[in-house]
């Protein structure tokens, strides 16, 4: 898609953010439009409400999704904002605490092993 037929999106529109994000390290991560295959993406951040990608093809502002985290079990999630190559999603429902304490456990547990 040439750059020109791209839509405009602020880029502040991440520090308006309601809930913190996390730095994580589990990166793995597919997206899934409806009748779609699916195709690889990387998670860049991610919080309990939603996350960041970086993803190859090009999704809508609304657009519905499936993701898989770390291939773990699908999340449904609408697409907030979009540009180039990431897009911002919301979960349709929060993910659970413990799914955010695994994904943030795994950054403190790396990070000390480095240190």
């Amino acid at each position: 898609m040439p750059a020109a037929a791209l839509r405009p999106v602020e880029l502040n529109a991440a520090d308006r953010r309601r809930a913190e994000r996390e730095a994580v390290v589990v990166t793995r991560a597919s997206v899934r439009s409806q009748g779609e295959a699916a195709g690889d993406a990387e998670l860049l951040d991610l919080s309990i409400y939603g996350c960041r990608l970086k993803v190859a093809a090009t999704y809508d502002q609304g657009a519905q999704l499936w993701l898989r985290l770390d291939g773990g079990w699908p999340v449904r999630a609408t697409v907030m904002w979009a540009d180039a190559e990431r897009i911002g999603c919301r979960f349709d429902e929060p993910i659970a605490n413990e799914v955010m304490r695994r994904f943030t456990r795994l950054t403190l547990d790396r990070s000390r092993a480095i240190a």
